[in-house]
């Protein structure tokens, strides 16, 4: 008794002071931003279901100000107002954004360091699509350094970091992006970064494939003047062997998706680490016993797949092959039992609203693909259902008998637009891009003709290797009898191009087979210490 009246004489004799900050930080805490801009009405038919404001990837986004950027004129502290983002005023937030991803990135800073004193980027104008991140602007820089000329725009709404790309367009870099574009705004942007007196274009770094297309459909002359395409995602690729099928593909394209270390760690390991973040941060759900189903079973697939089994999580794949023990299902037969539903198979309309319909409540649908058409999101837009807007980038989409789902990101890409994904990954990502484009522009007249091309082997086992020394990796050299049983050259490279480092298992392995061991989920790629030589003229 004695000691409970001892605390309440401590506690009641505690300043005042220090317990009004207390409150006055609740009350700042509880605070809930709220900003509608300019939207699209062929996007939605409520103002909840429009708010795009996010602090999930772009955390000082807390302006009040509903003025779109299309209708401000900024400039950044040297006069230049050739951008067009959220504000200029958050530059040095977004500095401090980027230094920071330029000490997980490597292989990047490697690469700028070893060859910015060449410049074998000079006299390139590379016109970018990507997702504007703290590491897109280390690419970005780098290709800079390396010599080239750059103008940017967004290949998703919602992925945008507005401080970063201040910090760009303060750098003098020609960026039209901010978070929360409409479609409108989205294809504008595109318009800006292509259509600029006096500028030309020669390579295109597309992430999606919507600025190639737009090139193509919008400015044929222009895109038969292009040098070299260069495309990371899976949508992209797919559209430009559609063009190359049909004979409309002019200029010779780089597929960067399908080369192994970018395959790899950017779709199989990240999404295994982002999924989660994801769907934690939006949904605060526990993954122990719940029922998902994610449909198809590429590397972004298996990397979901992998990360929910993790968490006790009864995991099942739809539109994909029955393999690492996971049960193959139709996802009209289980769709009345599911709690979470991933798709990821980069196709389209595989989630129609007949299964949106038979969903239970409370029922999880979000994409990992990097297109939004594969769950029919336009079917939901109807006058009977309900959409009420919950939390950043979470609708809950309510029937007429009160049943509801929980949304997120309007079908859009999980990952980038309500988490973030591992900066190391998109070093890889980056230095792949970086070669491919830097391969495109030297290579002599003939090497590629009009057609889509993998990463030449040699580069993808060049840029794995430029990320070893992060691990303290020490490989073992084949010696010369055994490259000479082999049949291969002692620098490599050490497989064909066809040939996928596939394993049996999603888990990161080492091979007894490889003449070096290499840690961390390398899969069977093996290099050698000696440096590599005019690298950006290498033949294939």
């Amino acid at each position: 008794e004695k000691n409970w009246i001892l605390i309440s004489v401590v506690f009641c004799s505690l300043p005042v002071r220090q317990q009004i900050q207390f409150a006055d930080q609740k009350q700042e805490f509880n605070k809930r931003p709220s900003k509608i801009g300019r939207r699209s009405l062929s996007r939605s038919i409520s103002q909840s279901s429009t708010d795009s404001y996010s602090s999930a990837a772009s955390y000082t986004d807390s302006s009040d100000d509903e003025t779109s950027p299309r209708d401000k004129q900024q400039k950044n502290s040297k006069g230049n107002g050739d951008f067009c983002i959220k504000n200029i005023k958050q530059a040095d937030f977004g500095r401090r954004e980027i230094e920071i991803a330029e000490q997980e990135m490597p292989a990047l800073m490697a690469l700028r360091k070893r060859a910015q004193g060449e410049k074998p980027l000079a006299g390139a104008k590379v016109v970018g699509c990507t997702h504007i991140t703290a590491q897109t602007a280390v690419l970005m820089e780098t290709l800079s350094a390396l010599g080239a000329q750059c103008r940017w725009a967004a290949c998703n709404i919602y992925s945008t970091q507005n401080e970063v790309a201040a910090a760009l367009a303060e750098g003098g870099f020609s960026v039209f992006a901010w978070k929360g574009e409409s479609e409108d705004d989205f294809w504008w942007c595109i318009d800006r970064c292509v259509n600029v007196e006096g500028w030309q274009p020669n390579m295109i770094l597309d992430d999606g494939g919507d600025l190639t297309h737009w090139i193509y459909k919008k400015y044929p002359n222009m895109f038969k003047k292009i040098k070299g395409i260069v495309e990371e995602s899976v949508t992209g690729v797919h559209r430009l062997y559609q063009l190359s099928k049909a004979g409309k593909l002019c200029v010779p394209a780089m597929n960067v998706n399908d080369s192994v270390t970018k395959q790899k760690f950017d779709n199989l390991y990240c999404c295994r680490e982002s999924i989660l973040d994801g769907l934690k941060r939006t949904t605060d759900v526990m993954f122990g016993g719940k029922q998902v189903v994610v449909c198809g079973y590429g590397e972004v697939g298996k990397g979901c797949c992998a990360a929910l089994k993790a968490m006790d999580s009864d995991c099942t794949v739809s539109h994909g092959s029955p393999m690492d023990g996971f049960r193959l299902v139709k996802l009209n037969e289980v769709i009345r039992q599911v709690d979470i539903v991933i798709t990821c198979t980069g196709n389209k309309n595989v989630v129609v609203r007949e299964y949106l319909d038979r969903m239970k409540n409370g029922c999880i649908v979000c994409n990992m693909g990097h297109s939004n058409t594969e769950i029919d999101v336009a079917s939901l837009r109807t006058p009977e259902l309900t959409w009420e807007r919950v939390r950043s980038q979470v609708d809950h989409v309510i029937w007429p008998d009160g049943k509801r789902i929980v949304l997120l990101a309007e079908g859009r890409l999980l990952n980038l637009s309500c988490s973030t994904v591992p900066t190391f990954v998109l070093s890889i990502t980056a230095t792949t891009q970086a070669l491919a484009l830097i391969e495109l522009y030297n290579a002599p007249e003939g090497r590629y003709k009009q057609d889509v091309y993998l990463l030449p082997k040699k580069m993808d086992e060049y840029v794995a290797s430029l990320h070893l020394p992060t691990f303290d990796a020490h490989l073992t050299e084949l010696s010369d009898e055994q490259a000479k049983y082999l049949g291969l050259n002692k620098n490599g490279p050490f497989k064909p191009n066809y040939y996928r480092y596939e394993n049996t298992s999603t888990q990161p392995c080492m091979s007894s087979l490889s003449p070096a061991h290499v840690p961390l989920g390398f899969h069977r790629i093996v290099f050698s210490l000696k440096p590599i030589s005019n690298w950006f003229n290498m033949s294939i």
